[in-house]
């Protein structure tokens, strides 16, 4: 009779003969959260996966699905892990200056960032916008609202910008000519264009018109001040492919973020504290 100690092994799993090109297609639709804090740890397969720089070109982290104790860490983690191969970032936090700086600082392959932040600075936002001016994707719904210097240097430091969103959260629509103007003078390269919930002169949306050429989408829903019944009207509809004129203030969404993931809380007073970094710990 064979002894206990010579019982057939029970199988390996059959996810983990899957090739790992493959494991890592499937692992990457995870949230960033959810890979550092679950998946990794299901077997030694997937832990050599996720360790793999080319898992964290695309990073997602979003506040209200992180304990606030956890957020920073898990956040520098996934950074550290795509070893300067980032490309796509997306954060949502609170006072995320630190992160922000963090990120571009080892990121020189970034092309697209979507920021939705309270209390970002522009000061910073200009800053760190000069570390990535290989950038293309630009996406942003801040407070509060950046200088006109501030604006003007982030079209300077990023001359390759194709797609840019600015969206005003305050409720109150701000005088955004100016701004539009320095739009039309610093990202001539310009294929998408979303600015949504500010008041602005026909003067700021001629500027985007004389500026970017390239121009194919433009979203101006929910900008009061405008006067589309004349030339300048007409001559929106023949530059621009996508039109998106309507006064009345939108809902936000912004690719797979719904708008409970987007909400921010406008009186929270919310913050990480000293959070002690430990990169073994993910």
């Amino acid at each position: 009779m064979a002894s206990s100690s010579s019982a057939a092994i029970p199988p390996s799993p059959p996810w983990t003969e899957l090739p790992e090109e493959l494991t890592a297609n499937i692992l990457q639709r995870l949230r960033t959260e959810e890979i550092l804090k679950s998946a990794q740890r299901v077997c030694t397969t997937w832990w050599r996966v996720c360790r793999n720089p080319t898992m964290w070109r695309a990073i997602d982290l979003h506040y209200r699905r992180c304990a606030f104790d956890e957020f920073e860490s898990i956040f520098r983690c996934a950074v550290d892990r795509s070893q300067g191969q980032l490309v796509d970032l997306k954060l949502a936090c609170f006072e995320g200056d630190r992160l922000l700086n963090y990120a571009v600082e080892r990121s020189t392959q970034l092309r697209c960032l979507t920021l939705v932040e309270y209390g970002i600075t522009g000061i910073t936002l200009a800053h760190a916008m000069k570390k990535v001016p290989q950038l293309e994707e630009l996406h942003l719904m801040v407070m509060p609202m950046l200088t006109l210097k501030d604006f003007e240097s982030i079209g300077i430091s990023c001359p390759m910008l194709k797609s840019f969103i600015y969206y005003n959260y305050s409720g109150v629509h701000l005088e955004f000519t100016e701004y539009a103007v320095a739009i039309g003078k610093t990202m001539p390269n310009l294929h998408h264009l979303r600015l949504s919930v500010h008041r602005m002169e026909n003067k700021g949306l001629k500027a985007i018109l004389d500026g970017c050429p390239h121009l194919e989408s433009l979203d101006l829903q929910g900008c009061a001040g405008l006067d589309l019944k004349g030339a300048l009207g007409k001559r929106c509809s023949n530059q621009i492919k996508d039109l998106w004129l309507d006064l009345a203030e939108p809902s936000f969404q912004l690719d797979d973020w719904d708008d409970e993931d987007l909400y921010v809380f406008d009186n929270a007073e919310i913050g990480y504290g000293d959070v002690e970094y430990d990169p073994d710990y993910y």
